[in-house]
């Protein structure tokens, strides 16, 4: 079951390099929107990638793939930023840390949660295949348990670590004075269900208490960067997590009254609420993931 329900999703989200050269990314565009002054999204193929900028220097929240490095470089040149000298990793997969390399050679400071910098240093074991350790400098040089702050550009940047949820290593961040808020995997707006990576400790649980810990930071001037999506609102994440929560209670109740994953996916649980039902994360597979959260 398990194998069946990843195979697809994770050649999309956790890519290994050998996947690079199956890919064409010289059409790829990066484009840059900006959210707040100094403080700009940028989106290309792959995760979303915060850009904080000013007299301090360039945090760049998150680096996609490999081959997208001198365009996203260009990216923060257009924005009138400096090079980057400051990454932070909201977790592990390729196609949000896929540019660790190129950056670290560059002589960025990568940051990230321990548990990404465990994942990225040893081989990984995912349903699809195995993904190989990183090179060392592509290795957050700093880490942390519960998070940190960034004193830069004019305002506090705080990271914040959360319970395994899209997986054991998730983080958020934070920018205080902007009002701006870098979700990571942890919100997928509408493009797609959630991933909830089970083969690195994630737990949609978590998914949920991670978008009840925004919400309480949060208010309605509020920009919300997902990890796949456009720029989102408070409005936006509250739909998002009260999808979560009615789609979870209706697996955990027919859980508790024995029924197969078969007989749940039938019930259709997670149909009627806006999202992309052909996005890389299907309805049953998210149900699938649901289903083995709960099982555990």
């Amino acid at each position: 079951m398990i194998k069946r329900l990843f195979a697809a999703a994770l050649l999309t989200t956790v890519v290994g390099s050998t996947l690079y050269a199956q890919q064409d990314f010289s059409k790829v565009e990066v484009k840059a929107e900006n959210l707040a002054p100094g403080v700009s999204v940028l989106f290309g193929a792959g995760g979303n990638i915060g850009v904080s900028h000013g007299e301090d220097g360039t945090v760049l929240i998150d680096d996609q793939y490999a081959p997208l490095t001198p365009k996203i470089q260009a990216a923060v040149a257009g924005l009138g930023a400096s090079p980057v000298k400051f990454l932070v990793n909201t977790h592990w997969h390729g196609d949000h840390s896929g540019g660790n390399e190129n950056f670290g050679k560059a002589g960025a400071v990568i940051m990230a949660h321990d548990n990404v910098r465990v994942r990225m240093a040893s081989d990984q074991n995912t349903p699809f295949g195995e993904v190989k350790a990183s090179p060392k400098v592509a290795l957050p040089v700093i880490t942390y348990a519960e998070g940190l702050k960034l004193h830069l550009n004019g305002e506090e940047v705080r990271v914040i670590s959360v319970p395994p949820a899209h997986t054991d290593g998730d983080s958020i961040v934070h920018w205080t004075k902007s009002n701006v808020i870098h979700m990571g995997d942890l919100f997928f707006h509408k493009m797609s269900f959630p991933f909830v990576d089970r083969s690195s400790g994630g737990d949609v649980r978590g998914v949920i208490a991670a978008a009840d810990k925004v919400l309480a930071m949060a208010d309605d001037n509020t920009k919300i960067i997902p990890g796949h999506g456009a720029v989102a609102s408070k409005a936006d994440l509250v739909a998002y997590r009260d999808m979560l929560v009615a789609i979870v209670g209706k697996v955990e109740a027919a859980v508790k009254a024995g029924k197969s994953l078969e007989e749940v996916k039938a019930m259709k649980p997670a149909d009627g609420f806006g999202v992309n039902p052909n996005g890389f994360i299907k309805p049953d597979m998210f149900v699938e993931m649901v289903y083995d959260s709960l099982k555990v």
